[in-house]
């Protein structure tokens, strides 16, 4: 049931042809995937900083960042971490509101279309209920309407 209710797929945000990040959500977290320039930069001299509002990605002892986006919503800096691995960056910021649907990682930039978002918002209820029920399957539930916010819908959870 927990397969059928991760994302099913990263979404991508593009500038000029180019990959910038791919990004996915859980209840409790959002996964950024940033490609790694080509080049001859040891992975060493990669870093991101995680602010609870804010993230930057770039490269040591140089002026070039590749990310200083403020973040579409509060994460918890102590439960986020980055780590690099096949010449891709993978950021996980742990959610400050669980629950909450991000249309974007970051303020502005790369915003989900309306109904990217509405599925989005739906697949997070299904996987919250499933959470709140286990041993129900919820896997054929289908929801009519707007998709209520599940930081309010029966109390939200935290």
């Amino acid at each position: 049931m927990a397969e059928r209710l991760a994302p099913e797929k990263r979404h991508s945000f593009m500038h000029d042809g180019k990959k910038v990040f791919e990004w996915d959500q859980t209840l409790e977290e959002v996964n950024l995937y940033i490609p790694l320039p080509p080049g001859n930069v040891p992975t060493k001299l990669f870093y991101c900083k995680i602010q609870p509002q804010h993230i930057v990605v770039g490269i040591r002892g140089s002026d070039r960042t590749f990310l200083d986006h403020p973040l579409a919503a509060s994460v918890k800096t102590d439960s986020s971490f980055w780590t690099l691995e096949d010449g891709t960056m993978h950021v996980l910021l742990q959610k400050r509101d669980k629950g909450q649907t991000w249309s974007s990682p970051f303020e502005g930039q790369g915003l989900l279309d309306p109904y990217a978002a509405d599925l989005e918002q739906k697949r997070l209820m299904l996987q919250r209920f499933q959470e709140e029920n286990p041993g129900f399957d919820f896997s054929q539930a289908q929801f009519t309407g707007s998709c209520p916010d599940p930081r309010t819908f029966m109390g939200g959870i935290r």
